[in-house]
This record gives structure tokens, sequence and C-alpha cells, in this order.
């Protein structure tokens, strides 16, 4: 292996998963192909109709992608017809198919995920990794469509329903939300929307249970590949909201929403995320100053692109922001908004800089010039002259021009006030230069006293000459004048 070429050396490759779920296959069934419904008489049609429902039970493994292909085949042609004949007639949804129907929805599709690992290597990065497709899909769309168009029928008699349609079967449909399959999701994030419009007594147990998966994927897994479909059912669900809010929806913002902007795959379901917040501020403004506090507390340390991300989500809220609760905030957010101004990462700062190019947002800013102008300065100020990107330049240069076009005086004052506070550091730097040099003169003449009293026989460490990096100079003759008084100290105890 050693002498082996480096092109020749034998790399192990990780398997790539071929599905992404485990059903659980029927025992191995002979189907017959049944007469098409159109072709019996009328009285023989529900009869037909049931009988191919219960076909449409039969489980095919779809690994094998050879095997019982006529059963597979018979199964689809029946899956199809029975879609057509409940979309193109009336009078077809009748008390025993319901039971059927919801039966044969659970059977093809209630089955278990697994986790999302490889068989061997590193686990399944849903940011990295392409989804893994369901192979049964052929079949799976077919009765996602049958019983989306069952649940949106005129015909729909929802009391009827209730019996199957239970806190099971939501709990069940649920897990499925982790398939990594996208076309999957898809069609779920439809079906709990419909059922969550038809059902009203499920509405509370699906808001509850959707609460349960954000808690486990915030505070335990962290992995979940439905997050961003359940966010955006739950963004046509607080739209519907009636006014005032409940204190549970208040909750849900503060304990779960906010919550979610912590986790590492942020990315994966910022934009609904950030939507839900959004629709939430719309119907009650004065949650924003607890919301912008929740953003604050959660505010990215050292991601940069996740920065972009808040700062995107802070500009939506702004859009929507009452002048009156804009007050309240913008001390805080407008400190950050000048660290982020002032970050190295030129993209993190450039979206900072593009809100004064919001022009809502600029009238906020001129309202209240006089305390953000403040807090800015000399973010802006310093960048203007130092950042390394020239993009960057442009916008503090427009920012600035703004500040000083609504407040001239003000902005003179703030000139002012930051070359005096440069002239104040750069004396407070000198004075400290010269205590430095002061003690270090002090050190020498200690050792030149003790040495001519024959206390000391060891010479004192290298002093260096004054570094020109002042802000540097105080840790190097710290450390100096330790070891200095630190020798002298062994010499008297001796």
């Amino acid at each position: 292996m050693k002498n082996a070429p480096k092109d020749a050396i034998p790399i192990s490759k990780t398997p790539r998963r071929q599905r992404s779920s485990r059903f659980h296959v029927t025992e191995r069934v002979t189907l017959e192909r049944l007469e098409a419904l159109d072709e019996v008489a009328q009285i023989d049609r529900q009869e037909l109709f049931l009988k191919k429902i219960a076909q449409c039970t039969v489980i095919f493994d779809f690994n094998d992608a050879s095997s019982e292909l006529t059963g597979k085949e018979i199964k689809r042609q029946a899956l199809i017809e029975i879609l057509d004949y409940i979309t193109n007639n009336r009078g077809v949804i009748t008390e025993p198919v319901y039971p059927a129907v919801i039966n044969m929805f659970a059977i093809n599709l209630f089955r278990t995920i697994p986790p999302q690992v490889n068989p061997s290597g590193d686990a399944f990065d849903p940011e990295e990794d392409e989804p893994v497709l369901e192979l049964a899909w052929p079949h799976l769309q077919i009765v996602y469509e049958f019983f989306l168009r069952f649940i949106e029928s005129q015909e729909f008699n929802t009391n009827m329903a209730k019996k199957y349609i239970d806190h099971h079967f939501i709990l069940q449909l649920l897990e499925l939300f982790d398939s990594e399959d996208p076309r999957e999701r898809d069609f779920l994030k439809t079906t709990l929307h419909r059922i969550y419009g038809k059902f009203l007594n499920l509405r509370a147990f699906i808001r509850r249970s959707i609460n349960n998966v954000f808690f486990q994927f915030i505070y335990e897994k962290e992995r979940h590949n439905g997050i961003a479909e359940l966010l955006e059912i739950l963004g046509s669900i607080i739209n519907g909201f009636a006014l005032p809010l409940k204190e549970e929806h208040k909750t849900f913002l503060t304990k779960v929403l906010l919550p979610l902007h912590k986790v590492k795959s942020l990315t994966l379901y910022h934009p609904q995320l950030a939507y839900c917040v959004v629709q939430f501020l719309e119907k009650d403004p004065t949650l924003t100053e607890e919301v912008i506090h929740g953003l604050l507390r959660f505010w990215p340390k050292v991601n940069s692109p996740k920065e972009v991300m808040f700062l995107n989500e802070i500009e939506e809220i702004l859009d929507v922001i009452e002048p009156l609760e804009f007050v309240k905030i913008e001390g805080p957010l407008f400190t950050q908004i000048a660290r982020c101004v002032s970050s190295p990462h030129f993209q993190v700062a450039e979206r900072a800089l593009y809100y004064w190019n919001n022009e809502y947002i600029v009238n906020l800013i001129h309202d209240n010039a006089n305390e953000i102008l403040p807090i800015m300065f000399q973010s802006l100020y310093k960048n203007s002259k130092t950042h390394w990107n020239r993009t960057i330049h442009g916008l503090v240069f427009n920012a600035l021009k703004l500040f000083m076009d609504a407040t001239p005086k003000l902005f003179e004052e703030c000139t002012n006030h930051y070359r005096q506070a440069r002239q104040d550091d750069r004396k407070r730097m000198l004075e400290r230069e010269e205590l430095w040099q002061r003690l270090e003169q002090k050190a020498a003449d200690n050792y030149d006293t003790l040495k001519a009293q024959g206390a000391v026989t060891t010479a004192p460490p290298p002093v260096p000459l004054a570094s020109t990096e002042i802000s540097l100079a105080p840790l190097c003759k710290i450390r100096i004048c330790s070891a200095q008084l630190y020798i002298s100290s062994i010499a008297i105890s001796e």
C-alpha cells in the first residue's frame, strides 16, 4: 500500500441508499384484472369500485424492478381508474367508501421512515446530499392524488369521515413529513392543509402535534426533512387567526418560531420561517419588540451566511413595522446593524448597508436620526476609510450622505465628537506608553541597586526597544516586567 501509486490506492466508496422508507410488503398475491367501471351496469359500479379500492391495498416490492410487473401494472391501472371515477361521477362517495378509502390510504402510505444515515460512512446531510427518491412513487403519487380528490369532493361528508380520520391518523401522517422525497412532502403539505380546513375538531390537535415535531427538532434531533413544509402550512394557518390573538398563538411565536432560528440547518427553511414571523407581526404589531429582541438573542456570532439571512428577515419585519413600535427597538437593533456594517465579511456589511436603499426604512431612520446616527456614525465613518471592499465604500458614502442631508447639524457634531474621541484615544495610548517606560526604568534602577548590594548575580532578561505597535506594547511589557520582578523577588528572598 505504501509503495502503490496514488491513483491506484483502493478507496471504499460509500454505497448510495436506494430508498427512503420501509414498506411492509404484502405476501405474493396474484391480482386479477377486473372489468372497467364504465363497462358494467350502473347498479354494479359501486361494488366494483370497492373491489378496485381493495385491490389497491396490495403492496409490492419496488426494490426489485423486475418482479411482479403484471401485478404492479394492474394496481396502477386500478388507481388511475378509481381516480377518474371519483373525479367525473357524482353520488359515488357513499358511507361504505369512507373506511375503504382511508384504509387503502393508510396501508399504502403509513410506513417506517428510517434514520437519515448511509449504510456506511458519513451521515446524510440534507444541505449537501441528493435526496433519495421513493422507488414506489408510481403508486404513491396516484394514491395521494386520489385521496386529495376524495377530500376535496363536494360530496365529502366530514361527519362520516371523523370516525376514521382521528388523532392516530394525524400522528402517522405527520411522521411521513420526514420523508426524503420532496415530491411526497409536497403532497403531504397539501393533504394536511385540506384536513385542517375540513376538520374543525382536529385543528387544535394538529397545531399541538406540529409544535411537538418542532420541539423535538430544536432540542433533540436537529434533523428533519419536512420543517419547511410544516412552516408553509402554518403560514396559511396564521394568516387565518382571528383577532385579538390568543395567548396560545403568542406562545407559539415566542417558544417555537423564534427558537427555530438557532438550529444549524436554518438555511433549509428560513424563507418559510420568516414568512410566519412577519404574518404574526402584521396581525399584532405589539409583538414586534419581543420578536426583535428574540432575533438579537439568537443572532449568529461566527456564521456569516446565517447573519445575511437574519438581516433579510429584519428587513422584512421593518417593511411592516409601525413607527411607534420602531421607536421601541431602534437602539438595540441599530447597535447590531452597526456591528454588521463593521463586519470584515463583505456580504454581511453589504446586506446591512442595503437597508439605506429601502425607502420605507430610510424614512424611519430619517424620522429618528437623532437616536440612530450616534449609534451608526463610528461604524460608517471608519468603514468609509478602512474597509477592504470598494463596493462597501460606495454604500457607506450613500448612508453617510443620507444622514448628512437629514440632520446636518447633528452630523457635524458626531464628526467632531468622533475626531475628539480618536485624539483622546491616541493621547491615552501615549500616556500608557510613558507609564510603561517609567516602570521599566524603575525596574532597571532597582536591579542596579540590588546588584550593587551583591543581592543578585544573574543578568536580567533583555528588554526590547519600545514597540511601534502601541496597542501591542502593554502585553509585551507586562511579560517582561513580570519576569524582572520575579527575579528580583528571588534575589531578595536569598
